[in-house]
C-alpha cells in the first residue's frame, strides 16, 4: 500500500523537510521525476491587477490615472490541477456552489492516474509520490484508501504551508499574473485562458516549480522549521 510519511504530531515543518532530504539521499535527481503535485484555487471572472501590474508611466505634467476601487468579481470557480516536472497532468473547474469532497476528489485521482497513464509512459510503474495537502477531502478515509489501491507514497505536507506547496507558491502567483485586469464574459472564456496559460508555459517553467522544492525544504530546514516566505 501507499507508505505515509511523517505520521501524526510529527507532521510538522522541521519534519516534513528532514523528510524530504532523507528521500533526496536515497534518490537524488530521481526524486524530481516521481514528483506530482495538485491544488486548488479559485479563479475569478475578473481578478485585480497586481501593484506592478497597474503601475504606469505619467509624463511631466500629467494627471496619475484614476484608479477604481477593485475587487474580485462575483463569478468564479474552482480550479484543481495537477502537474508534474513536464507539464499539466490533470485541470478541473468546479462551479460556485459546489463543493470538492471526498467522492469527488477520489474521482479526480482516478481520472489522475489514467492521465499519467496516457500522457507519461512508464511513470506508473517507476513510481509516484504524491504532494498534495491537508485539506479534508485529502485525508478522508475514503481517499486514503483509494491512494492505497494505486500504491502510490504521499508526502505529508505541513499544514499552513502554501510556502512548501508547488502550486501556491510557483504554478499559481504566475496563472493569477497572467489573468490579472482581465474581464472574462464567462465561465468557458476563463477557463480557456488558464488552459492557453498552462499549455503555453515551457516546460522549464514545470521542472523549476518541482525543483525549487529542495531550496524551500532547505530554506525551511536552515529556519528550524520556521515559513519560507517573510
Amino acid at each position: 500500500g501507499s507508505k505515509e510519511f511523517d505520521r501524526g504530531s510529527q507532521n510538522s515543518k522541521g519534519s516534513s523537510s528532514i523528510k524530504f532530504f532523507q528521500l533526496f539521499e536515497v534518490l537524488g535527481d530521481e526524486l524530481f521525476p516521481q514528483i506530482v503535485t495538485g491544488d486548488e484555487s479559485w479563479v475569478h471572472h475578473y481578478t485585480p491587477e497586481t501593484k506592478r501590474q497597474s503601475m504606469s508611466w505619467i509624463g511631466a505634467g500629467e494627471k496619475a490615472p484614476r484608479k477604481f476601487k477593485t475587487q474580485n468579481s462575483a463569478g468564479k470557480v474552482m480550479l484543481t490541477v495537477f502537474w508534474d516536472m513536464e507539464g499539466i497532468l490533470l485541470e478541473d473547474y468546479l462551479e460556485k456552489g459546489m463543493t470538492i469532497n471526498a467522492t469527488y476528489y477520489c474521482e479526480l485521482l482516478k481520472k489522475l492516474r489514467r492521465a499519467i497513464e496516457n500522457k507519461r509512459r512508464g511513470k506508473l510503474s517507476r513510481g509516484v509520490l504524491l504532494i498534495h495537502d491537508n485539506a479534508r477531502p485529502h485525508v478522508a478515509a475514503e481517499t486514503k484508501a483509494c491512494l492505497d489501491s494505486f500504491a502510490w507514497e504521499i508526502f505529508s505536507h505541513p499544514p499552513y504551508s502554501p510556502d512548501l506547496a508547488p502550486s501556491d507558491f510557483h504554478l499559481f502567483p504566475y496563472l493569477k499574473a497572467e489573468l490579472g485586469g482581465v474581464h472574462f464574459e464567462s465561465l468557458d472564456n476563463v477557463k480557456e485562458a488558464v488552459h492557453s496559460f498552462f499549455i503555453n508555459q515551457p516546460k522549464d517553467f514545470y521542472t523549476r516549480g518541482i525543483r525549487k522544492l529542495a531550496s524551500r525544504y532547505q530554506i525551511c530546514l536552515d529556519r528550524g522549521g520556521d515559513y519560507v516566505e517573510k
